[in-house]
């Protein structure tokens, strides 16, 4: 409820005012705003490096060719639209605007009280149909996702783990980063056991990393998986989880002598 007598003092018609401009934001608004600053060249380098191309993991996306850190000025500039906009945005064509609408979404979970984030947690499992890029999932999974489930049941992390969509497992496996940090490494143990055996290079890379996360903090905990793991797991998540190792540990690993 808006108190109106808050803006009977000098200079409260002025704060007012932009109140009303901040809340009364339209996607039309943002996206005109981030397709101001749309750049050909690097448009065509991230089509690349997203693989968009025929039979590769981004097919079919589309780029504006806009750069993280000019992502984020606008995010400074529109954190106030609501999440019915975020939505909208979300919902784009163009890669830019779908991280540019889930970086607003980790601003405002990260800033909101408990009935935001439970909103926006919401939000962004309806959507992962357009969570569909590593980046998109990597800079939001653990600090929306992960976040809201720290003293929660954390089954939908097993049923993402167990979905066709490859965006939806990854989401599973970058939740965890989380938990990681919290030293709580149980979770990501368990997922990463679970997609030992998934077809995806970036599946691979994810746990690996993960796995990686957690020998940084407890790294005979991370030994002990790889034990019963290493001979079996795929090759480029074996080579994540054991980057930090020693040199010796490495080659023990590579060569199937651990």
């Amino acid at each position: 409820m808006i108190h109106w007598r808050r803006f009977e003092w000098p200079g409260c018609a002025r704060n007012f005012r932009r109140f009303i401009k901040l809340n009364s934001v339209t996607a039309k608004e943002i996206l005109t705003a981030l397709t101001a600053l749309a750049d050909s060249a690097i448009a065509a380098h991230s089509f690349r490096f997203f693989k968009a191309g025929p039979g590769e993991y981004g097919e079919g996306d589309k780029f504006l060719g806009i750069r993280v850190p000019a992502l984020r000025a606008t995010v400074n500039r529109y954190e106030n639209a609501s999440l019915k906009v975020a939505s909208k945005v979300l919902k784009s064509d163009y890669h830019e605007a779908r991280l540019f609408a889930l970086l607003l979404l980790v601003r405002k979970f990260e800033r909101g009280d408990k009935q935001d984030r439970q909103a926006i947690y919401t939000l962004y499992l309806a959507h992962t149909e357009w969570i569909n890029n590593w980046d998109l999932v990597d800079s939001s999974a653990h600090k929306i996702v992960g976040a809201h489930l720290v003293d929660k049941d954390r089954a939908i992390l097993f049923q993402l783990a167990n979905s066709s969509n490859l965006w939806e497992r990854r989401i599973a496996m970058m939740a965890t980063y989380t938990f990681i940090k919290q030293n709580q490494f149980d979770d990501a143990l368990q997922l990463a056991e679970a997609l030992l055996e998934d077809a995806e290079d970036l599946i691979h890379k994810i746990v690996g990393w993960m796995l990686r996360e957690v020998g940084k903090r407890d790294i005979d905990t991370v030994k002990t998986f790889l034990t019963k793991h290493y001979n079996t797991m795929p090759r480029t998540m074996l080579r994540y989880a054991i980057e930090k190792f020693p040199e010796s540990d490495r080659k023990a690993y590579l060569s199937g002598a651990a």
